[in-house]
């Protein structure tokens, strides 16, 4: 069956089609989990559809349950109540073809960030507004039971996050193992609040009211310092390929750190700073060693020299996410 006839029926029966209607499709750039399409039907908006693979388009053997789709969709829903213009609409589903379709955001309008941080084009006001929203999304949803019922996504995101970035990472670095396994052990077992589990520059677009949030697939209740962390993560990386901009990306990454904090109104903030300055290094080890390496560092010398620092902040922790700053930028600087 052909992709173009399986949106067809999905648009159908979402009701954004008219039965044998016209529509062109798109294919999108830039998904190991997904196919996404733009589709454009005459006389109505252009859509994004997105579809959920069983296995994703990486070099290691990465299986996922499709019904994350599903569980997008629930985030997506949920965090529109809070904060709404923080994710795109989501305008229809398809449950038995783990697929939805949610309003489509044009690039001249909603640049990805990650792109412009990869062009040196550093907003640190931007950074901030992210790391609020990100806290408000938290506390909206920390010591919720019903919240952490509905999203009781444990399978799922050991299979896309924890196996992938932590277990498989402390399966090539014997020595380092009990600890990177332990913070598995510990993010899983965490209930504190809800986690999208994908917070990264490549999923957030700089819109002109304020951040937007993309694919929360793996969307989970547990530590909401894993998605700090795995944000902040990205600054660390980009020093690494791009050195001669580390000062405006130190400046990003204590901004983002600065308004997260501020919002952070379910325990104490020091408590979350120090677990997310102890994932960090792990999360930075693992896009060299993990299953999905960051697809920009392509030379030995930056791989090997991401594998030093991490394991140098894995062997002795950072008591918090300033102290891991103040040690790695300045060197990263250097390079």
């Amino acid at each position: 069956m052909s992709d173009e006839f399986q949106l067809g029926d999905a648009l159908t029966a979402m009701g954004l089609l008219p039965p044998g209607g016209r529509f062109e499709a798109v294919r999108l750039a830039g998904g190991v989990s997904c196919d996404v399409w733009r589709v454009d039907v005459p006389g109505r908006v252009s859509v994004v559809v997105k579809r959920a693979l069983p296995k994703l388009r990486v070099a290691a053997d990465w299986q996922a349950p499709p019904e994350r789709a599903a569980t997008e969709v629930a985030w997506i829903k949920l965090v529109d109540g809070v904060v709404p213009g923080a994710v795109p609409k989501v305008l229809g589903e398809d449950h038995a073809g783990h697929l939805f379709a949610m309003a489509y955001l044009p690039d001249d309008a909603y640049p990805v960030w990650k792109g412009q941080l990869a062009e040196g084009e550093v907003d640190t006001a931007f950074a901030a507004r992210v790391g609020a929203l990100l806290a408000r999304i938290h506390a909206a949803t920390a010591g919720r039971d019903d919240i952490a019922a509905a999203f009781a996504n444990d399978t799922q995101f050991h299979a896309l996050r924890l196996e992938p970035y932590l277990l498989f990472t402390a399966g090539k670095h014997e020595t380092l193992a009990p600890a990177i396994r332990a913070e598995a052990e510990r993010i899983a077992s965490s209930r504190i609040a809800l986690m999208q589990g994908d917070i990264s520059p490549k999923n957030i677009l700089h819109g002109l009211d304020g951040p937007v949030f993309l694919d929360a697939e793996t969307a989970c209740y547990g530590d909401p310092a894993f998605d700090v962390a795995f944000c902040m993560n990205h600054f660390l990386l980009k020093a690494v390929w791009h050195p001669e901009w580390t000062a405006d990306y130190a400046a990003a990454f204590d901004a983002l750190r600065t308004a997260y904090l501020s919002g952070v109104d379910w325990e104490k903030p020091h408590d979350i700073d120090r677990r997310v300055a102890r994932l960090l290094p792990m999360l930075f080890l693992a896009r060299v060693d993990g299953k999905s390496p960051v697809e920009y560092l392509t030379d030995e010398g930056d791989r090997a020299y991401v594998r030093g620092a991490a394991i140098q902040m894995i062997v002795e922790p950072p008591a918090n996410l300033s102290v891991l700053a103040e040690a790695f930028f300045p060197l990263a600087a250097m390079r």
